[in-house]
């Protein structure tokens, strides 16, 4: 990008600025997910395993952890060709919403944290799962890293408000 501003080749600034965006947010997208499984996960976030916090954010955004799934699961199966399934923190309301973002970005809310991913990119689970997109999510539930979801909810929530403007 600095020899294409120092050449003066604005035209060319947008598709390099789109491709930075594409392999960076594959780069966090894939290294948040890594994270957030593990062979000790599963179920849901319960208060009495110190994810309290997630657990009351997660009902008070969906009204149930069930009702939560469910959403984060159609989401992610019904990426329309390579995406995610995404929980995110969202800053402007302090809530947790759920999002799709095809390939590795676009249609992500303004400014929210992903905090849980979900891979729907065919190469994740076509190999075991064949074109059963929707049995490779349900066994993405099984895995899922509550503590890491936790500290990462937490963490956003404490830069939650970068965004807002200063009062005067």
């Amino acid at each position: 990008m600095a020899e294409a501003r120092d050449k003066e080749s604005w035209g060319s600034i947008n598709g390099l600025e789109k491709n930075l965006a594409f392999h960076l947010s594959g780069h966090i997208l894939h290294s948040i997910h890594w994270h957030n499984m593990t062979g000790e996960g599963g179920g849901e976030p319960l208060a009495q395993d110190g994810v309290g916090d997630l657990a009351d954010a997660i009902t008070e955004s969906f009204g149930s952890f069930q009702n939560f799934k469910t959403q984060l699961s159609k989401a992610s199966a019904t990426t329309q060709g390579s995406g995610w399934g995404v929980l995110a923190y969202e800053p402007l309301s302090g809530r947790l919403i759920v999002e799709q973002i095809y390939d590795h970005q676009g249609n992500v809310g303004q400014g929210s944290t992903p905090i849980l991913v979900f891979e729907a990119w065919e190469h994740a689970f076509y190999l075991q799962y064949k074109n059963q997109k929707v049995d490779f999510i349900e066994a993405m539930w099984q895995v899922v890293n509550w503590q890491d979801v936790s500290t990462r909810y937490n963490a956003a929530k404490e830069r939650g408000d970068a965004m807002l403007l200063p009062q005067h």
